[in-house]
């Protein structure tokens, strides 16, 4: 079984892999750094959805895997509060598309009117922490729950809500 994972990005990877090796032992690993053909801040979660599954199919073009996995984080308006959010999609080699979203909580004003004002979240959270990339590690969410939640951890859960239902298809079909 081959996955294919459609970032470089440490805490997606460690996500992907962490998940994944617990029901596929066997399985071995490919990142490819494909493009979102979103915004690079996507800012609603239609947006963000959209990135993750056109992630997730770009891989699975003249592949032979298993399964692509795209994931995406952006940014959601409700009510005058601007969330975190994220997806992830599972594309099969057959044209099969599973997607799933994960936690969100609050952003801060002050970072909120950043992202408003055109700037993307990573980046800022670096400022804002004084840390760099760390989109790669703990992630916004990781700051905003003061450790409790890591960002592969948001996308840990994505990923075993992509699985069932990929298992789920497979059962029914």
């Amino acid at each position: 079984m081959k996955i294919l994972i459609g970032t470089n990005n440490r805490a997606k990877t460690k996500a992907v892999q962490s998940i994944s090796s617990i029901y596929y032992p066997k399985a071995s690993f490919e990142n490819k750094d494909v493009p979102s053909l979103v915004s690079n801040q996507p800012m609603s979660n239609e947006e963000t959805r959209q990135g993750a599954i056109n992630r997730a199919k770009q891989l699975m073009e003249n592949s032979e895997a298993t399964f692509g996995i795209g994931l995406e984080g952006g940014v959601n308006e409700m009510n005058d509060t601007m969330y975190i959010c994220n997806w992830g999609a599972l594309a099969t080699s057959d044209g099969k598309i599973f997607t799933a979203t994960g936690a969100g909580i609050p952003i801060p004003e002050e970072i909120a009117i950043q992202l408003k004002a055109g700037a993307e979240l990573g980046p800022v959270m670096d400022v804002y922490t004084n840390k760099n990339d760390i989109r790669h590690d703990e992630g916004a969410i990781g700051v905003f729950t003061d450790g409790f939640v890591k960002r592969s951890d948001m996308f840990e859960h994505i990923m075993l809500l992509l699985i069932g239902q990929y298992e789920l298809s497979k059962k029914l079909s």
